[in-house]
């Protein structure tokens, strides 16, 4: 069973000072929700680089692939045409005739996959009820959500966000 302590800050520096001492002290910090973004935050709380860029390049090559077929159904086997005797396909000649095709399909493809993947991994979803420990998260204040397993480590917890400078500490259970 695992509970989560949010500590409240107002101030940037306060934060990431006592991420890394509270780490220090065998605290795990698990996020921090912030109306702003703090620049070295992902340093400090130790996460790895994104793979979002990933599934960007999959979007577009899908669409890539999509509009290279579609242009050769539409040439060869759906309508072929026989003007001037060039050839029907991606030659030299008429390349440059497919590349804005090809481009916009790739564009479109990564554009609307990555909207999809987003709404996906934040839970945007309709009907989803939205996550929100405290409302001032939107406004000025600074949330460290921070887990413990324990009442033993709860109070620890507590005590460490306190002497790290939380101005409250609030705590939920799951």
């Amino acid at each position: 069973m695992s509970k989560f302590i949010f500590g409240i800050f107002s101030d940037e520096e306060k934060v990431m000072h006592s991420i890394s001492h509270l780490r220090a002290n065998g605290v795990k910090v698990r996020d921090v929700i912030s109306p702003f973004p703090i620049h070295g935050m992902d340093h400090a709380l130790g996460l790895e680089r994104t793979r979002i860029s990933i599934c960007s390049f999959l979007y577009g090559m899908t669409g890539c692939s999509l509009a290279i077929l579609m242009t050769w159904y539409m040439n060869i086997s759906d309508w072929p045409m026989n003007i001037g005797g060039k050839p029907n396909f991606f030659f030299y000649k008429n390349l440059p005739a497919f590349v804005p095709i090809i481009f916009e399909s790739t564009i479109f493809c990564a554009a609307h996959g990555m909207v999809i993947t987003f709404y996906l991994r934040s839970k945007l979803l309709p009907g989803v009820s939205a996550y929100t420990p405290d409302v001032r998260m939107t406004d000025d204040k600074i949330i460290m959500k921070v887990e413990v397993s324990d009442e033993a480590s709860v109070a620890h917890a507590t005590s460490m966000l306190k002497e790290a400078g939380a101005e409250e500490v609030k705590e939920y259970g799951k």
